[in-house]
């Protein structure tokens, strides 16, 4: 079994796993055996969300694992997130209620806010995953501040539902202001990271205030291939590149296991997926080596500040990174 540091939060002291599985684009065909089987292969981090659409299946896999004896609930650490339809403060507690039912859960370890954008009430039952768009087809922004939200994300770790909350997608301003008023500090920043976007003013930011960095999108480009994004598909593999590779060579690891072992040396947590058991094992297994400081700093000077996961950029509205 690989040994995997964890991350002790603030304000709660657990600790999270530093590596762990995102269910991001898991197919529900496949993703109840392969939270199954990552579990097998030592993963204990699992990163949901309710715009995934596949958490009845992940739980299902989880149940599997616990039924059998593999693990114990307590054993798990299971993050979700608010979509961006539920942050009107009367819908935050149904919503959690429903993907912990989703789950068989009693609590997710760790709750975040997907985007700090409030869109138009969408009922599931109608449309699910519902997605950035009305069933009419527009995008319909509402005027619930993240202030609303927020309290009533603390108000699901007074009733027990949520051990930890956070954030994502998140720049610095509105960090500074949710600080301001939080009554609960938010645990974790989750934020694509990789050589393209390194993005070290906001995670400096972060650390400073004792918030955990979760990197998402560890791969790149390749993480939006699949979404057959032009832009991904403009921008060199980080998989092939020279400086990839060459480091990957000389410590005998594959570009995957650099490339996450990158942001783990510097503190931060990731969440890779994988379909394939030999990749599995490989990307938990990251914090078994260590790069050498000219190679973390060689790493970094790749950064483009491009960010793939960006809504104007899918949307044609919504310019949050602005």
């Amino acid at each position: 079994m690989v040994n995997v540091p964890t991350i002790k939060l603030q304000p709660t002291g657990q600790e999270m796993p530093q590596v762990g599985f995102g269910l991001w684009k898991v197919t529900n065909e496949t993703c109840a055996d392969t939270v199954y089987h990552a579990i097998k292969t030592g993963y204990r981090l699992f990163d949901g969300a309710f715009d995934y659409g596949n958490e009845k299946e992940a739980g299902q896999g989880v149940k599997r694992a616990i039924d059998e004896g593999l693990v114990k609930r307590e054993d798990l650490f299971i993050a979700s997130k608010l979509w961006n339809t539920f942050h009107e403060s009367e819908r935050v507690k149904p919503i959690t209620k429903t993907q912990l039912e989703w789950w068989g859960l009693e609590y997710f370890d760790l709750f975040l806010i997907h985007f700090p954008i409030a869109l138009e009430y969408v009922d599931p039952a109608v449309s699910y995953p519902s997605g950035w768009k009305t069933p009419d087809g527009s995008i319909k922004p509402i005027g619930a501040p993240i202030q609303e939200t927020w309290r009533a994300m603390e108000e699901l770790v007074d009733e027990g539902l949520v051990k930890n909350v956070g954030i994502s997608n998140f720049q610095g301003a509105l960090i500074l202001d949710l600080l301001r008023y939080c009554r609960i500090r938010p645990a974790v920043l989750q934020i694509e990271h990789h050589p393209y976007l390194v993005q070290p003013d906001l995670i400096r930011l972060a650390k400073s205030e004792g918030i955990a960095v979760t990197g998402y999108s560890s791969f790149g480009p390749a993480s939006f291939r699949e979404l057959d994004w032009k832009k991904a598909f403009d921008t060199p593999t980080l998989f092939e590149h020279p400086t990839i590779t060459a480091i990957a060579k000389k410590h005998d690891k594959t570009p995957a296991q650099v490339l996450l072992r990158w942001p783990t040396q510097r503190g931060l947590a990731v969440i890779p997926k994988s379909n394939n058991r030999d990749r599995l094992l490989q990307n938990l297994d990251v914090t078994s080596f260590d790069l050498e400081e000219s190679e973390i700093q060689a790493i970094s000077g790749l950064d483009k500040s491009l960010r793939f996961n960006n809504p104007i950029d899918y949307l044609g509205t919504l310019p949050i990174f602005a």
